[in-house]
């Protein structure tokens, strides 16, 4: 059997790692020029389903170097003021994982055939019912599946599933990370603040690893080459609906708004990393209509993509990928045709997709209010 996985994201690469420990045959084509072209890196929490699926997929002698690069998020989810007075919970408290997402893809990126420069332009499927995908650049590609692991602007799901679009729910977010000194440990205690301002929300995050990344590969797994990332804070400020930076900074655009907070809060944007700060939209990706089971499928955010504020996105991705990968090696020891696990996969991931964006759309309005109110998708 061979899979094509169009898209090198969380979600891509941990199918096709799943399916490689599996002796599956799975190249990753990524649109990206490069493997390292945009920076990827910010904390994401797992839940315990996501954990597990991306244990799952990872061969068991990486297991314990998993288990050092990532952290731990437990307590309340406190709401403060901008003068860090806390006024109240986001309900009661969680535990959870946390990982960075920078070194998370680099440790699936080990080992894998990734083709870069490679966006998807199109695909056939043959009349011996595989697939042959077309590439902006270099020759097309023959497989038995091809999955549709492309984002929230998937091409993939525009030929299969052309009525399904993103979402756009007016909501903006700047995201940045900043270097965790002492003077900001005590700002994310907790599994993660609100900071409640005047039409706008930060919100606050703590990445503190186990061990360092790199030093943690170099011990554990010498094979796996890890990025020297040190403990930081991850901050996401959500703007007005609609908002926009103008011609200002990511940076500029969160301290306009912050006139007044403490100091702590300016500080802590003011020394974040230029070159992982940026403005970002939040759309959303419904799966609502299916299509017949075939050789072509998605996954993640190509079919279900969430608001960050559900905290689902990466954990479905994950679960996604463990569970087309466990269907698919049922149809590869031949106990199941390859259309039937396809099916199998797509009916489960269609149940709790759909799930998942309604659960991140209903907690929207408890982080951004005012911009939740406003938003098209919110009021339907």
């Amino acid at each position: 059997m061979r899979v094509s996985v169009a898209g090198a994201g969380l979600g891509g690469l941990c199918l096709a790692q799943g399916l490689r420990g599996a002796g599956i045959d799975a190249d990753v084509y990524e649109r990206d020029p490069a493997i390292t072209a945009r920076f990827q890196g910010y904390r994401l929490v797992l839940n315990p389903v996501g954990f597990e699926a991306l244990r799952g997929c990872l061969p068991a002698r990486w297991h314990p170097l998993l288990d050092a690069i990532v952290g731990d998020a437990y307590g309340e989810r406190l709401i403060l003021d901008s003068q860090l007075n806390q006024i109240g919970e986001l309900g009661p408290g969680r535990t959870g994982t946390v990982v960075d997402r920078h070194v998370l893809r680099h440790l699936l990126l080990t080992g894998l055939t990734v083709h870069t420069g490679a966006g998807l332009t199109g695909y056939d499927v043959l009349a011996d019912g595989k697939v042959e995908a077309r590439f902006a650049h270099g020759g097309p590609a023959t497989a038995d599946l091809l999955v549709g692991a492309d984002g929230v602007g998937s091409a993939v799901r525009s030929v299969l599933s052309p009525r399904t679009t993103p979402t756009d729910t007016g909501v903006r977010f700047v995201i940045g990370r900043t270097p965790l000194t002492e003077r900001f440990a005590g700002l994310s205690r907790a599994f993660g603040s609100k900071i409640s301002g005047d039409g706008v929300s930060l919100l606050l995050g703590a990445m503190r690893f186990r061990t360092p990344p790199k030093e943690a590969a170099e011990q554990l797994a010498p094979e796996v080459t890890l990025p020297d990332v040190q403990d930081y804070v991850r901050w996401a400020m959500i703007l007005p609906s609609n908002g926009s930076l103008g011609a200002a900074t990511p940076q500029e655009a969160a301290l306009s708004r912050m006139d007044g907070w403490h100091p702590d809060l300016q500080a802590l944007v003011e020394q974040s990393d230029p070159d992982n700060s940026t403005l970002l939209s939040i759309r959303v990706v419904e799966p609502r209509e299916r299509w017949a089971s075939g050789p072509v499928t998605l996954l993640g955010d190509a079919i279900h993509a969430t608001s960050p504020t559900g905290g689902n996105g990466a954990n479905t991705a994950l679960r996604d990928a463990d569970l087309l990968r466990r269907c698919l090696i049922e149809a590869a020891e031949g106990r199941q045709d390859l259309l039937g696990a396809v099916g199998d996969y797509e009916r489960q991931m269609f149940e709790y997709g759909a799930e998942a964006v309604d659960f991140s759309l209903s907690a929207l309005p408890a982080y951004a209010p005012k911009a939740a109110a406003a938003s098209p998708v919110l009021r339907r």
